[in-house]
């Protein structure tokens, strides 16, 4: 073969190659508009086909999506949906993380931060959550502290158990409850039974129950109820203050409440306040409590413009 022809074989080569290339170029080219794609990923989200809706905007995300803005935000909303309306907080953690590696910037990841310790703690990933935490408000290390100092007075394997500890369990009982764990052998039986929820919650994390989609969202609503009622707790404390003299003027306005009656509910013997005023305490104590409690709804129903359609209630 002449070195003419051996050139023009390379030549035609180059041309065969070029031309594979524009045709591949071609076939992954973006066959629609990217606003049409989206708005269908918007549609389906509104009739909470949720998974058709992530599977619309990746499909957004990977063929038009060039700019780093537009990247966070679709992100942001597939990481939402997987987070609220899925409770999938793997895949949900998995695009929060994409936003705070990609755009370390971004005005979202301030909130990205709190979604990615509110995955980790739903994934019962609390040392994790933890080291999240430390990150984000950059806690120095040296400044965290023991919470729950006091004398090791169990072990589970290599794990101590501190009176600390044990006098914070008994602190989250019913008040009625803890004066029943008042001696050292009933500590001792409580202590017993602790250990023994703990063994069975490690049995339970290691045949994975922990990522059951029931006990993760179980978990997560306990959580609410908790904090709800610590909230209501704290404005309690906050707002009522009851002094001998309100238990006075209570008792004196329901005198007849704590009167013994006969069956047809005449009064029988008056009370004095002396042999009533536990009682009396506890009464008046309900009602200041109800009190907060509504007030403290109603404002919020107000703050929210929370509006209830009773006539659409079936």
């Amino acid at each position: 073969m002449t070195t003419g022809a051996k050139w023009a074989q390379f030549l035609l080569c180059l041309v065969l190659i070029a031309t594979l290339m524009i045709g591949c170029a071609k076939e992954t080219e973006p066959k629609l508009d990217g606003s049409k794609v989206r708005k269908l990923a918007n549609n389906l989200y509104e009739w909470k086909l949720y998974q058709q809706a992530i599977k619309e905007y990746e499909h957004y995300l990977n063929q038009y999506v060039q700019d780093e803005q537009e990247l966070a935000n679709i992100n942001y909303i597939i990481a939402n949906i997987y987070f609220e309306r899925l409770h999938d907080y793997e895949n949900a953690l998995g695009h929060y993380l994409k936003i705070k590696y990609y755009s370390p910037e971004n005005r979202l990841v301030e909130d990205v931060n709190k979604k990615v310790i509110a995955c980790l703690e739903r994934l019962d990933r609390s040392t994790d959550a933890h080291q999240a935490l430390e990150e984000t408000t950059s806690l120095e290390p040296e400044k965290v502290v023991k919470k729950r100092p006091g004398a090791v007075i169990a072990k589970i394997g290599k794990r101590e158990i501190t009176q600390g500890d044990l006098d914070f369990e008994l602190s989250q009982l019913p008040t009625y409850l803890q004066s029943q764990f008042s001696d050292k052998k009933k500590k001792r039986e409580f202590l017993e039974q602790y250990i023994a929820t703990e063994l069975f919650y490690d049995t339970a994390k290691r045949q994975t129950l922990d990522e059951n989609p029931d006990v993760i969202e179980g978990a997560f609503q306990a959580k609410k109820r908790i904090m709800v009622q610590k909230l209501l707790q704290q404005q309690i404390e906050q707002k009522v203050n009851i002094q001998p003299e309100d238990i006075e003027l209570y008792f004196k306005a329901n005198s007849d409440k704590y009167a013994e009656k006969d069956k047809e509910g005449n009064i029988v013997k008056e009370k004095s306040l002396q042999e009533v005023q536990q009682q009396v305490a506890q009464d008046l104590f309900a009602e200041r409590q109800r009190q907060v409690y509504n007030d403290l709804l109603q404002r919020l129903m107000r703050a929210e413009s929370v509006e209830i359609f009773e006539d659409k209630i079936k």
